[in-house]
């Protein structure tokens, strides 16, 4: 199936009928449009918002909208391009680093939405890509397409969504133009190690552990490149009745920390958008049990005090937000336990730097924190 062609004129007129649909079921969303009539009633309520920096819609039609919400959103497909289309008799949506593709015959099941084989379609057009490696014995060797994934992509591979976001590797890593790259069948991979700072950097030598920034591995935007290389239109469309600007605020968000499990989870309403593991007070420094809410917040701060006989000086603790007194989530530099039973703090909750960072760029003042 050639997803990225032309469209043609009957795929045109289909693609028409959907933004119909979609305009009858804004309709019903925005009731100052839909009137007083009977049959609104009937029609099923779907969000929709809309991205003012491109000019394009995600909805939850087909499954778009949750899909995003919950695989990684901005970070890891970036936004929409493109409207809905029907093109080969499908439902597709281009994004800046991904195409959505619904799959009706697996509908009400995960496989409902898949990602376009964008990787695929990449590399078919470039020269020929070197042979797997010969040894495989660092990394996961996948026999599939005779790859290995090793260091910082195969730990953001595994963290992010693995095969069904990324699908299987299709090159070993390569040197393109300065940049360690490295090819999947639904993404590019790229290294970007000065988004680590250069205190992380030092204190990940000091500790000997590995340290992550949120952009130390990127996916690139395959996306927009394979929509340009089909001649997709990716032109801004004007916003529709009702839709309203995207932003996590738009649902209910909070967080629950459980401390038996030493895992946070964070929800949109009741779906689960984001979840990592955490390390919480040690005995004698117990985190606390309750109901809180974020209620001030720092990029950065340096941690000091003294409780229990202890003293403590911490410079540079990355993305603070703190729920009750003196106890806050914050990335950590200096201990890798996070999930691992191991309780190390002095009531904090501690997370990986990258988690941390991804949950300070979601959350804001007022999200509710519940500790369990």
């Amino acid at each position: 199936m050639r997803i990225g062609r032309h469209a043609s004129p009957t795929q045109c007129i289909l693609a028409g009928l959907i933004g119909c649909s979609l305009l009858l079921w804004l309709y019903w969303i925005n009731p100052a449009t839909a009137g007083s009539a009977t049959w609104s009633k009937q029609l099923p309520v779907v969000r929709t918002v809309y991205f003012p920096a491109t000019g394009h819609h995600l909805s939850n039609r087909v499954g778009f909208l949750d899909f995003w919400r919950v695989n990684g959103q901005l970070h890891t497909f970036g936004m929409p391009i493109s409207e809905e289309l029907v093109i080969d008799g499908r439902i597709v949506q281009y994004f800046e680093r991904a195409r959505f593709e619904y799959h009706p015959e697996y509908a009400g099941t995960p496989q409902q939405v898949q990602l376009g084989l964008i990787g695929r379609e990449w590399l078919a057009r470039q020269p020929t890509i070197p042979p797997p490696a010969t040894d495989t014995a660092i990394g996961a060797f996948f026999p599939e397409t005779g790859y290995t994934l090793r260091g910082e992509f195969l730990e953001f591979w595994e963290r992010h969504g693995g095969l069904p976001v990324f699908g299987f590797p299709l090159s070993e890593e390569r040197d393109e133009n300065g940049t360690l790259v490295q090819y999947f069948e639904r993404a590019r991979f790229l290294y970007r190690p000065e988004s680590l700072a250069p205190f992380f950097r030092q204190q990940q030598a000091i500790y000997g552990l590995d340290l992550d920034s949120l952009f130390e591995v990127q996916i690139d935007d395959l996306g927009l490149q394979i929509a340009t290389l089909h001649g997709i239109n990716t032109a801004p469309v004007a916003r529709l009745p009702g839709a309203v600007d995207w932003s996590p605020g738009l649902w209910s968000r909070r967080i629950e920390v459980d401390l038996a499990r030493q895992y946070l989870f964070a929800y949109e309403d009741n779906l689960l958008v984001f979840s990592a593991p955490v390390a919480t007070g040690r005995d004698g420094f117990n985190t606390p049990r309750g109901d809180f809410t974020i209620y001030y917040r720092l990029p950065q701060q340096t941690m000091s005090g003294c409780l229990g006989g202890e003293c403590w000086y911490v410079p540079n603790v990355p993305w603070v937000q703190y729920v009750a007194g003196g106890v806050a989530l914050h990335g950590t530099y200096w201990h890798n336990a996070h999930g691992s039973g191991v309780r190390m703090s002095h009531g904090c909750i501690n997370l990986r730097i990258d988690d941390a960072q991804w949950l300070y760029e979601w959350a804001d003042l007022g999200v509710p924190v519940k500790i369990y």
